[in-house]
């Protein structure tokens, strides 16, 4: 009997020692992991905005992991600008690796069709959005692939996310609208 409860006691004593030395593993790897600071994340998205291609038709974002892996998404039109992004951002410090994976959409007289008119419904002169037309940096992005078009961006109230929104709808030849804008107020949270 005194045996069985050494055995027990051993053995109880040595997962307690393994459950502790697991434990510990975490949490040095906890604390090795960096969150990366804004002025990376500013970097980042400087660097992205900034393409020669990059443009309203065009939508690009990333996600910082700790470990330093920058994980690219999004969709372009032009190949080059895929190529771009990628070595834009992975000579900047804090970037120890690139997972691209930004869509180049599909060739499409048709699709380039609903860009320009989506354009036009969006941003004519007599528009409450004409004034986001003429930024460098454009904050409502159209994205179109095979009809289907995204609405991506920021915009100052939820009345004009509405706006862009049924304006996209009513242009001929498209199939669906996605509105993904969000409003300044809370995409600052």
């Amino acid at each position: 009997m005194r045996s069985k409860r050494l055995i027990t006691f051993v053995i109880l004593s040595a997962t307690l020692v393994m459950q502790l030395a697991v434990v510990q593993a975490h949490a040095v790897y906890a604390a090795n992991q960096v969150t990366p600071s804004k002025g990376l994340i500013k970097e980042i998205r400087h660097e992205l905005v900034t393409l020669p291609y990059y443009g309203l038709f065009d939508w690009l974002e990333g996600e910082m992991r700790p470990d330093g892996t920058l994980i690219l998404r999004g969709e372009v039109v032009r190949p080059s600008t895929r190529k771009d992004a990628e070595s834009r951002v992975k000579d900047i410090e804090g970037v120890d690796k690139v997972v691209n994976e930004i869509e180049v959409l599909p060739l499409s007289p048709s699709d380039d069709r609903v860009r320009a008119a989506i354009y036009r419904a969006l941003f004519n002169a007599n528009s409450p959005l004409f004034r986001y037309a003429t930024r460098a940096v454009p904050p409502i992005h159209i994205i179109v692939k095979n009809g289907r078009v995204a609405l991506k961006g920021v915009v100052a109230t939820q009345q004009e996310s509405q706006i862009a929104f049924m304006k996209a709808r009513s242009v001929p030849g498209v199939f669906e609208v996605k509105n993904e804008l969000r409003v300044e107020s809370e995409a600052s949270h």
